[in-house]
């Protein structure tokens, strides 16, 4: 699974010009998922964006993490995060799992997430979606965990 997430001092997510899903200071999260992740690359991941630290401390270095700060955290599904874009000038996404996978792990990944931490908000799988953000920094970082990134 992929995710970049940037740190923000505001995210929202509308669709169909309702907002689905805002946050305040935390993590916004564009997930992908790619052919061969599984439940526990999801887990992997989530730890990752729950622990990974991205937010300053009291002398500015970036040493707390989402925990720390009591951060909210908007998890947006994006397909186009597994696409491969090596070569040419058009992805290909034959590294992309497909639309049933990829909605159940990132399903899958949501319910932990909201099993493991009160703050947390959703786009919709499949939906066209706009996301709004201020990214704090700017911060953003790419994570990943399973067959083409780390290992849980």
């Amino acid at each position: 699974m992929i995710a970049l997430i940037q740190r923000v001092t505001e995210a929202r997510v509308v669709v169909d010009g309702e907002t689905v899903g805002a946050i305040d200071r935390g993590i916004l999260a564009l997930v992908g998922v790619q052919k061969g992740d599984t439940e526990a690359d999801g887990q992997r991941l989530l730890e990752r964006l729950l622990g990974y630290r991205i937010f300053p401390d009291a002398t500015g270095r970036m040493n707390l993490a989402l925990r720390d700060i009591d951060g909210g955290l908007l998890l947006v599904p994006q397909f186009t995060l597994a696409a491969d874009t090596r070569k040419g000038l058009r992805p290909g996404f034959s590294s992309a799992a497909p639309p049933e996978t990829g909605q159940a792990l990132f399903e899958h990944l949501l319910r932990s997430a909201r099993a493991a931490w009160p703050r947390v908000a959703t786009g919709r799988f499949g939906a066209d979606m706009q996301v709004h953000l201020i990214n704090d920094g700017p911060v953003t970082f790419w994570l990943q965990a399973g067959p083409s990134g780390e290992k849980p």
